[in-house]
């Protein structure tokens, strides 16, 4: 299946293969296997005759490196791996971490069956930084053999019991000797969840799959289950083309209906805007005004102030009233009586300042503006005062 794979993808994709040689990286480099020279070299230069006591390795005073082991499967290697790793790194101070990793034939044997092989499993761990080498094809009980040929001090794993080889517990001698150290377990993360949510969704799995290229031998799917998932993908590919066309449509009435509401607030705002809409109040105000207003009064306003329309009246009736005023005749001893008490024909009071004479003639008081001579025997003598 890797090989069809492969050769299905466009010409000119480089890929790196499965093994290869990783002595041009000189930065950063996979962790060895056990079998490679830089692993044998370290192991070499360890001094296993040195016996490093628990407290020892916890105070970090120690003339070499604490060499560390842990064990497992690592399928579907995950967070929940890396965690228990590095833990088992930072345990002590100075640890060198080696890892061992069971092959297929045992594993298949004592736990079941796995998603990814042995190689593929000792690959995901190399890659792991906190992981200084790897045991590939380790056993499932660790024997005092074992330990020493790899110079073990510690075995990390969690504190969980692991029955195998008639024992309740492979790592109760170990606890006994004081060479196991706990770690804990991630919460919710492990191989079986993982396998236990594509089984879940077995279907959606295997449809995704059948779109991206591979068939149903591939699979392991029979001719009318693969008929089946890919009517279900055509199906879903005919639902979201017709969501897409539908938002389109959508989107396009949406927008239509933009430009229509902008042209109509245009034409209200145009009709009814703040200008226009001050214009139709002050007209229906004044409307208003003069519908509940009363008519007004012939002799003016109430407050004796003249009114526009009232100054069109007639000037000639004015001049004829101060004529008809000029030719009133006032006796002549009532005429005397106002002069005399009149402060200005008094003249100097005494009091404040002096006032201009004025002296009342007799021709005045006499004269006739009709010239009539009966008039002034039958009425008596009147004055004519003019303003």
């Amino acid at each position: 299946m890797t090989t069809e794979l492969v050769t299905a993808l466009p010409v000119g994709i480089k890929m790196l293969p499965v093994k290869m040689d990783f002595k041009e990286y000189t930065i950063c480099k996979p962790a060895p296997l056990a079998t490679d020279e830089e692993a044998a070299i370290e192991r070499e230069k360890c001094d296993y005759n040195y016996k490093i006591t628990y407290q020892m390795a916890r105070s970090g005073q120690t003339k070499r490196r604490v060499r560390v082991y842990a064990d497992g499967i690592y399928d579907l290697f995950h967070q929940g791996h890396a965690r228990q790793l590095m833990q088992a790194k930072n345990i002590f101070p100075n640890v060198y971490l080696i890892v061992g990793v069971c092959n297929d034939e045992l594993t298949h044997r004592m736990k079941g069956r796995t998603v990814m092989n042995d190689q593929e499993r000792y690959e995901a761990l190399r890659h792991c930084r906190y992981v200084d080498e790897i045991v590939p094809d380790a056993p499932w009980t660790l024997s005092d053999e074992f330990i020493a040929s790899n110079k073990i001090d510690f075995v990390a794993h969690d504190d969980i019991p692991y029955t195998g080889a008639g024992l309740e517990d492979i790592y109760a001698p170990l606890k006994a000797k004081g060479m196991f150290v706990a770690t804990e377990r991630t919460e919710g993360v492990s191989t079986s969840d993982i396998v236990a949510r594509i089984v879940k969704d077995y279907d959606l799995y295997v449809r995704r799959n059948l779109a991206r290229g591979y068939s149903a031998k591939d699979l392991n799917v029979s001719f009318l289950s693969e008929k089946k998932f890919r009517f279900q993908n055509k199906m879903d590919e005919l639902k979201s083309r017709g969501r897409r066309e539908l938002n389109k449509v959508k989107d396009d009435i949406i927008t239509k209906w933009e430009e229509a509401s902008r042209d109509f607030i245009d034409a209200f705002l145009l009709l009814f805007g703040r200008e226009r809409l001050n214009h139709f109040w002050n007209e229906s105000k004044g409307k208003l005004i003069q519908a509940l207003s009363p008519p007004g009064s012939p002799s003016g306003s109430v407050n004796g102030d003249d009114v526009d329309d009232e100054d069109d009246f007639d000037c000639d009736d004015d001049d004829d009233a101060d004529a008809d005023f000029a030719n009133v005749r006032i006796p002549v001893s009532a005429a005397r009586s106002r002069a005399a008490d009149s402060p200005t024909l008094r003249g100097n009071t005494g009091r404040g300042t002096s006032t201009t004479n004025v002296k009342v003639m007799p021709n005045q008081l006499h004269d006739n503006v009709d010239g009539g001579d009966d008039d002034d025997d039958d009425e008596g003598d009147y004055e004519h005062r003019s303003n």
